[in-house]
């Protein structure tokens, strides 16, 4: 799913659904950090690590722990750049070499109205305007939800840019519809509200994102190139 939303270069693994199986072990460091955690967190945390040792392999690049860094964001292996997200009955990884993208987020969410109250604290006046005449044309979509989630995306390319926090409220959202058959998906562009982050030696104010509606799930993705306007 999240995979069609990337460039060819980017590795996706993804798991559907949950038979109830154990993923493989962490490794201690990894176990260390759920120790405490509730046995549902600690399977999340186990599943989406196990699908990022499956994208490094891929890539050619031994299988190594995925420690959370600074504010939860994965620390990757030298030379590789990626993201990870997990919800009810799913769990992905993207990674891809850091020669070919300067950064990338995804997220995934279930396909549901976000609870009472969360709209009015992430979203912008002008998105709340936006999402109110898509709602019109395509009601089958839960707009605040796509909306949640690509502010989730665009964070996750942020952070490691400039390794600094990004309020909801500091990225403003505008969501395009493709036309055609299948599932509904399109694109979005993210407007940078505050000083965005040098790549190659230039500024980025704009993130460009991609989304898809399929099997119960809302799924964003942004990738952020070296040659970005």
């Amino acid at each position: 799913m999240i995979e069609e939303l990337l460039p060819h270069e980017v590795v996706v693994v993804e798991v559907h659904g949950d038979d109830g199986t154990e993923p493989a072990p962490l490794y201690p460091e990894e176990a260390a950090v759920v120790a405490q955690a509730v046995p549902k967190r600690r399977r999340e945390f186990a599943l989406v690590r196990a699908c990022a040792r499956r994208a490094m392999e891929k890539l050619g690049v031994p299988p190594r722990p995925v420690l959370p860094g600074e504010r939860g964001a994965p620390v990757w292996p030298a030379g590789l750049v990626g993201s990870m997200t997990h919800c009810e009955g799913y769990s992905a990884a993207a990674l891809v070499r850091a020669a070919d993208l300067a950064s990338l987020g995804i997220d995934a969410e279930p396909h549901g109205p976000l609870p009472d109250g969360v709209l009015d604290a992430v979203s912008l006046p002008g998105e709340a305007d936006r999402l109110r005449r898509l709602a019109d044309e395509h009601p089958e979509v839960h707009w605040d939800r796509l909306l949640f989630s690509a502010k989730e995306s665009v964070y996750k390319a942020w952070f490691p840019l400039t390794g600094r926090w990004l309020e909801f409220t500091e990225a403003d959202i505008e969501v395009f519809v493709d036309a055609g058959d299948g599932p509904p998906h399109g694109g979005f562009r993210a407007e940078l509200l505050v000083p965005g982050p040098l790549v190659g030696g230039r500024r980025i104010n704009r993130f460009q994102g991609r989304w898809s509606v399929r099997r119960g799930l809302v799924a964003t993705t942004v990738t952020v190139p070296h040659t970005a306007d």
